[in-house]
């Protein structure tokens, strides 16, 4: 990946207030395509964020025992439009990018992304302006991190908070309350799910799918022999596609989906070795056919231990909902 920050240092991005920094990028053939790719680098910019504003490298950050402790992530959210969503980058597409972290205090961090095409530029992200995902070239995402570590060597069990020596937080702005994702994802661990029940126009597109997933080791850890972050979007996509051939669908109108809008909250992690159960609920829009919702919970089979659960809103006919 190749990324320029704008603003040399990063401090400000124009705000005056240490919180922002801009890039320019040039997507390139590992940064696209239908796999998570383009996630893995938005948790880079994340991660590089931080390490540029925070007086913190978060790629080799210790605590105060001398351990190493990682910006785990614990909230993905991920809103688009047919205009301008992941699945429709590609080669030689050049973005610009915003990023701007909260505070959420020593042992946490907001990050939010904005994704647009170059020449699209709106301004330094104003928290009232991001969250009306109001612009359809605009992708606009969420990052809660919390600094994590593990609690006993080998193990990706039982991780623990840890914040890193020298984590500087206290100079960046609060996120107003009404905006807080806590709320959010507290509801999604408490309920396995992000709905707030089922709108009225929605009914069953199939029935629930159960699917085991063996942990690959060789492609699914990252760099320190936790299941990376981004290996969860795979896992979704992957349990997704076996819905789409449970329908009758083909891979063309999968790799032709629109997803608008995905959230994400991790509650684990897994060994290399563990065998995942993934369960697939779905439910399209009355007279709508197309418009369709996912709900989809991982647990580890063995201990029956949640990992996470995520809820998608997807356009299974792609560009035909280009009025969404």
């Amino acid at each position: 990946m190749s990324v320029i920050t704008e603003n040399a240092g990063g401090r400000g991005g124009g705000l005056g207030d240490g919180s922002t920094v801009s890039r320019s990028v040039l997507v390139k053939p590992g940064m696209c395509g239908h796999n998570s790719l383009f996630v893995g680098n938005l948790g880079d910019w994340t991660w590089e964020t931080v390490s540029e504003l925070c007086d913190t490298n978060a790629f080799d950050a210790t605590n105060a025992d001398g351990s190493p402790t990682y910006l785990s992530f614990y909230y993905f959210h991920i809103r688009a439009s047919p205009r301008m969503h992941v699945n429709g980058l590609t080669f030689g597409d050049r973005l610009e990018v915003g990023s701007r972290l909260f505070d959420f205090g020593s042992e946490s961090i907001l990050t939010l992304h904005e994704v647009r095409p170059e020449g699209a530029r709106a301004g330094p992200i104003d928290p009232e302006r991001f969250y009306r995902f109001a612009d359809p070239d605009c992708i606009y995402v969420e990052n809660y991190n919390r600094w994590i570590t593990r609690s006993r060597p080998g193990s990706n069990e039982d991780l623990v908070k840890s914040s890193p020596v020298g984590f500087r937080h206290d100079h960046l702005p609060k996120l107003p309350d009404e905006y807080s994702p806590r709320r959010i994802y507290n509801h999604a661990r408490n309920r396995l799910t992000f709905l707030d029940g089922l709108p009225g126009d929605r009914v069953p597109l199939a029935p629930r799918l159960t699917l085991d997933y063996p942990i690959e080791a060789s492609r699914d850890l990252n760099g320190v022999g936790l299941l990376y972050f981004a290996t969860y979007f795979s896992i979704i996509d992957w349990a997704l596609l076996r819905l789409w051939r449970r329908l009758g669908r083909d891979t063309a109108t999968f790799l032709d989906r629109v997803v608008l809008d995905h959230r994400l909250c991790y509650l684990g992690n897994a060994d290399a070795d563990s065998v995942l159960r993934i369960s697939v609920e779905a439910w399209e829009k009355r007279g709508g056919a197309g418009d369709e919702i996912v709900n989809v919970v991982i647990r580890e089979r063995d201990s029956g231990r949640t990992v996470a659960v995520s809820t998608l809103h997807v356009l299974s006919t792609g560009g035909a909902h280009d009025d969404a």
